[in-house]
């Protein structure tokens, strides 16, 4: 018999080494190497009946475009992170915590697909044909164009898929695949990236859309190798957390549309229902009058949203305070500290500083440093903020309030939410045009913003 062939792969990022070795030189992580079987090279696809055609170079002026129109799902919500609905021919990889609710979002989005007559087809390879019976049934999906094909095997389910020729088809999830003429395990660099390779040479050929559910690591990035986010066409990540009903779908590659676009869920019994407010979802808890409590206007992809963010400044006892922040960057949150104490006169050399944004929505522009300021300052002095005003505006070293993009979407929303007053740059309030029914407050430094407390 021959010798079996194995190399050592690393499950973070694809490195191949002949021995193993307990921290990968590529991406640094510890233990990430498996050994893997090679498989001989003049059989990995022989199995795999694909439409391969060959192509040759053609100019670049002489080809022409046809106008296909894209698949609407009529949720809202999912369509516009799409960037207006699901392009044929695309592939979707979707990543999130287990139980966050990629799969019901997918199923509710195949039974839309399918209420204009034409098959869709979901491929499960973590649940049998009756739990994802049970499921549908829950979420209220009873479409006869739903196919559901329970199966591991990537030469079963091209197969299938050749078949049936749906309109689009869904992969639940591409860990679980494995390809027969490769020997490692299902979930390892090898097979993922093979398989999802296939899958996406197949979409091309048949302008079929593929959606590939992902799992994802400790850190929160999609398991499997990082080349596999390239090679798709968008990357989409479902985040939320288990102890607030809502979920933000968010965009973090997108080829046919906008990237760092939200689309915002609220889950229920029935399954995930979209938010057509975000602005007021985010700000039906909201307590007034108190201090350390301030709305701020942030723009997420393209969409204008009011959020509330809090800061609780409070006395310590130890010898180096805590500096927590949640929902905003922890760097942002020392370099304004230092600000404030510079420029304001305010000393936090024994407190302890937390900030929070409610919701736990993460906010990462630049524009949520003036917010920052106005809640930190009203907590140290514990006095609150006019409750009908909203904030924004980047705040310098030098405490100047500089100004920033995107100022008349922001006001117009706190305008539509029914606040009197919005405190912004100096430099932006020349910019917004035409009767808001909304004050807007022109400062060029913390100082004068501090005044409004």
């Amino acid at each position: 018999m021959a010798k079996v062939k194995t190399i050592f792969a690393c499950q973070s990022c694809g490195y191949q080494s002949s021995k193993w070795l307990g921290r990968c030189p590529e991406c640094g992580g510890w233990n990430t190497l498996v050994e893997e079987v090679i498989s001989p090279p003049d059989t990995p696809y022989s199995s795999l009946d694909l439409p391969y055609e060959r192509s040759s170079p053609q100019p670049l002026n002489q080809i022409e475009l046809s106008q296909e129109e894209r698949l609407i799902t009529t949720i809202g919500e999912f369509d516009r992170v799409l960037g207006g609905g699901v392009v044929p021919g695309s592939v979707i990889l979707i990543g999130g915590d287990p139980g966050i609710g990629k799969s019901t979002l997918l199923l509710q989005a195949l039974n839309k697909l399918s209420a204009n007559g034409k098959k869709v087809l979901y491929v499960s390879g973590e649940e049998s044909i009756r739990q994802t019976k049970i499921r549908a049934e829950r979420l209220g999906v009873a479409s006869a164009n739903l196919l559901v094909h329970a199966e591991n095997s990537l030469e079963a389910i091209i197969k299938g898929i050749m078949d049936v020729k749906p309109m689009a088809v869904v992969i639940d999830s591409i860990q679980t695949l494995f390809m027969n003429d490769l020997q490692s395990a299902p979930g390892t660099v090898s097979q993922v990236r093979e398989s999802s390779g296939k899958l996406i040479f197949l979409a091309k050929k048949t302008n079929i859309p593929i959606f590939l559910v992902g799992h994802v690591t400790k850190e929160g990035a999609i398991a499997g190798p990082r080349v596999l986010e390239h090679m798709v066409d968008t990357v989409l990540y479902f985040e939320g957390d288990r102890g607030h009903p809502y979920r933000i779908l968010r965009s973090v590659k997108n080829r046919f549309g906008s990237t760092n676009e939200i689309g915002v869920f609220e889950m229920r019994d029935s399954g995930l229902e979209e938010i057509l407010s975000p602005s007021e979802f985010f700000l039906a808890e909201r307590p007034l009058n108190v201090s350390g409590s301030v709305v701020i206007a942030c723009i997420e992809g393209s969409r204008p949203l009011l959020i509330e963010l809090q800061a609780l400044v409070s006395y310590t006892n130890f010898g180096v305070p805590r500096r927590t922040s949640l929902g905003v960057d922890y760097n942002r949150v020392s370099l304004l500290v230092a600000v404030l104490e510079k420029k304001a006169d305010l000393s936090f050399l024994n407190q302890d500083i937390f900030v929070n944004v409610a919701g736990g929505i993460r906010v990462d522009e630049p524009a949520v440093d003036l917010g920052i300021i106005m809640a930190l300052a009203s907590s140290f002095r514990n006095r609150p903020l006019d409750p009908r005003m909203v904030t924004f505006g980047e705040v310098g070293l030098t405490g100047e309030v500089r100004a920033i993009s995107q100022a008349e979407r922001r006001v117009r929303e706190a305008s539509k939410m029914g606040f009197s007053r919005c405190l912004m740059p100096k430099n932006n309030v020349n910019q917004i045009a035409g009767d808001l029914n909304i004050e807007c407050i022109g400062v060029d430094s913390i100082e004068k913003a501090l005044e409004f407390l």
